[in-house]
């Protein structure tokens, strides 16, 4: 063990007397492997950061709720044409399900509309998104709030002009000030405010509900009729705990078929959208740019394999004498054989340090320029980075490193002279 131990001791001090003593050859040689461990490290970092920052928008939902609409999440065998022509889901449709259907543990009906300005006295915000939904989203979404109450079934039902603030919203219109009980504009029409959402801070997707509020939905209703294309229904749908999925969406999807009075022959004129699929979707995504970043990227760590490779050559060359006078003092082959893979190594983990040094500063850099994303660089990447650099070391120093330990003790010392 002790002798692996002066190996390797001798072999970094050799690597360090390289980087010394030759330092423009060494810099270029290991240019390739900090660009290559630069380049992948940064690509499945970038991808990781873009994954976790998705997943982590629609962690509020359960992966097993559906949104039932006439639109599709993923790619459908279904021509264009003929679902531009599927009908939005509706209210009716809505209650038809919530009393309906198995297995059910909660029903939302939501509508998507334009974002409007919102009143307080002399204050004005504008660009407010209006979340217009029914009261069991409160417990599909899991909301969290800081003040007040959501609104309950009754309110919801009889369209009640109540209203949950978001975080921010609730600053920029009451500042320090209480805001529950105060009254507000919107629509031309005056809201009571009953609740304020705990903060959520931003997130990739743009969904925060810090800039937004929430109404009944049968307001907008009232306000905008069922028929309006500035709007956009949605049905969400939470299954029981233990409900097998499968099952569930099958039960789902024949009793919209029979509500609406499809024939057997033909297709279905809505999609039963899982977060399940989208969080799978979200995978494949992410794992196909990870491969196509690793191939990329492998062309430049093998470019950097050749530069290992070259120096490796070239120090032997050098060094030829000494390997001579080692062998010829009663070094075994293997000693000269682990002295020059070491060698390798280090010089390659060196290159994959500074790359992973690199990919630390551009993740600061990216982390304070886009604000709202971050981009993070996992311990498992930066074990990743320096394992393959390690791997590429050794590959690229297996060749010269037997050639050196295959040198005749004898010529090795006439060659050297």
């Amino acid at each position: 063990m002790l002798i692996y131990l002066r190996v390797l001791k001798e072999s970094f001090n050799f690597a360090i007397s390289a980087l010394r003593n030759n330092k423009l050859r060494t810099f270029l040689s290991l240019l390739g492997v900090t660009i290559g461990i630069f380049s992948i490290i940064a690509v499945l970092a970038a991808v990781d950061s873009l994954e976790k920052e998705i997943k982590g928008s629609l962690s509020s939902l359960d992966n097993s709720t559906i949104i039932l609409m006439r639109f599709s999440f993923g790619p459908s065998e279904i021509p264009s044409w003929k679902r531009q022509q599927f009908p939005d889901v509706s209210y009716d449709e809505y209650q038809y399900l919530k009393k309906n259907l198995p297995g059910l543990e909660a029903t939302s009906y939501t509508l998507n509309v334009p974002q409007e300005s919102l009143k307080y006295e002399e204050t004005t915000v504008t660009g407010v998104g209006i979340g217009a939904v029914s009261h069991e989203y409160y417990d599909i979404e899991a909301l969290q709030l800081g003040e007040g109450r959501f609104f309950n079934e009754s309110e919801a039902v009889s369209g009640s002009q109540v209203i949950i603030l978001g975080h921010e919203i609730a600053q920029n219109l009451f500042g320090e000030s209480n805001p529950m009980g105060k009254e507000l504009r919107l629509y031309g029409q005056k809201f009571s405010v009953i609740g304020v959402l705990e903060k959520e801070g931003s997130n990739f997707l743009g969904n925060s509900k810090d800039g937004a509020v929430l109404i009944p939905v049968n307001v907008v209703r009232r306000i905008f009729g069922d028929n309006n294309k500035s709007t956009f229904p949605q049905i969400i749908i939470k299954p029981e705990d233990g409900v097998d999925n499968a099952e569930f969406i099958a039960v789902l999807t024949q009793q919209l078929r029979n509500y609406r009075g499809l024939k057997p022959d033909e297709v279905s004129n809505f999609f039963v959208n899982q977060l399940q699929g989208f969080a799978d979707l979200i995978d494949n995504i992410t794992g196909q740019l990870n491969f196509i970043g690793l191939i990329i990227s492998g062309f430049s760590l093998l470019v950097g394999g050749f530069g290992i490779a070259n120096i490796m050559f070239v120090s032997v060359k050098e060094r030829t004498n000494l390997i001579g006078i080692q062998k010829s003092l009663g070094a075994k082959n293997k000693f000269i054989l682990f002295q020059f893979l070491f060698e390798a190594v280090i010089l390659a983990v060196i290159g994959g340090l500074v790359g992973l040094f690199l990919v630390w500063l551009v993740s600061i850099g990216a982390s304070q320029f886009t604000g709202e994303f971050e981009f993070v660089l996992s311990p498992w990447n930066m074990f990743l980075g320096t394992a393959v650099s390690a791997v590429i070391g050794l590959i690229s120093g297996i060749i010269p490193a037997i050639s050196a330990s295959k040198l005749d003790p004898v010529e090795a010392i006439r060659t050297g002279m």
